[in-house]
């Protein structure tokens, strides 16, 4: 694979990207880049003030560009349904990122619904917003879903099998599991979706530092995720590449787990990655869909209808 950059991503004029969590770090940068080739984005989050601020910013890169905002608190099932529901009457959707998460939660929290804050967010919040928006990504005649996983996916402290957290909680292990959820998810949209035109990607952005780390109550974590962002991490820029080449490259494949191919994969040319072990079992895959619909009680209905 050649070396590349978002200087090779093609025109994008008259696509539409839906970025969820672009108000900042990877999803702006990802907007940026995005509008700065012709495409219209929706920049999604939970503040319409930051929302605003985003877009102004995407402006500013690109003065022409066409940008709309969507208020989507992915942590109230609620807010799903109602920017689903917006989304799904009225637009097209070519590039669907999701790209929102939350990391770090010291104490387990639940979402408005109940359920566990980082699995809830990271990945039900995003599976019952793909399956409420489903019927806009099914009007574009070349769909493609982003979804952005991390490192944190490979942890052994990320298994499924206690997806809520109930037993015991660790912030860092709910976040592996959040990511790993991410991948087994988005590889069974992948094989559900294999006769379709849809491309269903999973990628990971390296290291950098994008907000996510900020979550952490002491000023001794504060302090050493500072250190460690100067010393070690990317920007959200080089961070939102392997998004950027799996929504625009020609060359990729649904069911790839993208990610740097950089040392220690944290930077560079974005590449196939490693799946997790057992990521790509299909009867995972079945599992995770099945406790995400019941969790969220959203029924994934790839067969919704596509008429505007």
């Amino acid at each position: 694979m050649n070396h590349w950059t978002p200087d090779d991503i093609p025109d994008q004029t008259g696509r539409t990207a839906l970025i969820t969590g672009a108000n900042g770090g990877i999803g702006l940068a990802t907007a940026r880049a995005l509008a700065g080739h012709g495409a219209r984005v929706i920049l999604a989050g939970r503040s319409q003030t930051r929302l605003n601020q985003a877009a102004e910013a995407v402006r500013a890169a690109t003065p022409e560009a066409r940008t709309d905002t969507l208020v989507l608190d992915l942590s109230d099932l609620s807010s799903v349904r109602d920017a689903a529901t917006r989304i799904a009457e009225t637009e097209t959707v070519d590039l669907l990122f999701n790209n929102a998460g939350v990391m770090n939660l010291p104490e387990r929290r639940t979402t408005h619904d109940g359920l566990e804050m980082t699995v809830g967010t990271n990945h039900l919040g995003h599976f019952a917003f793909d399956a409420q928006v489903w019927p806009a990504v099914r009007r574009s005649s070349a769909p493609r879903v982003v979804t952005v996983s991390a490192i944190a996916a490979r942890w052994p402290m990320g298994r499924l099998d206690d997806l809520m957290s109930e037993k015991s909680y660790r912030a860092m292990g709910a976040y592996a599991k959040s990511k790993r959820a991410n991948i087994v998810y988005t590889l069974e949209l992948a094989r559900r979706t294999a006769s379709s035109p849809v491309k269903a990607l999973v990628v990971h952005p390296g290291s950098a530092m994008t907000g996510l780390q900020q979550h952490g109550n002491s000023a001794l974590s504060r302090m050493v995720t500072s250190i460690a962002a100067r010393l070690l991490m990317g920007s959200a820029e080089g961070a939102a590449w392997p998004s950027l080449y799996a929504a625009t490259s020609p060359y990729v494949h649904s069911g790839w787990f993208i990610g740097p191919a950089g040392r220690d994969q944290t930077s560079g040319t974005p590449k196939p990655a490693k799946l997790p072990a057992g990521a790509d079992d299909p009867a995972e895959g079945r599992r995770l869909w099945a406790a995400s619909e019941q969790l969220t009680g959203v029924p994934f209905d790839l067969e919704a209808g596509t008429a505007i």
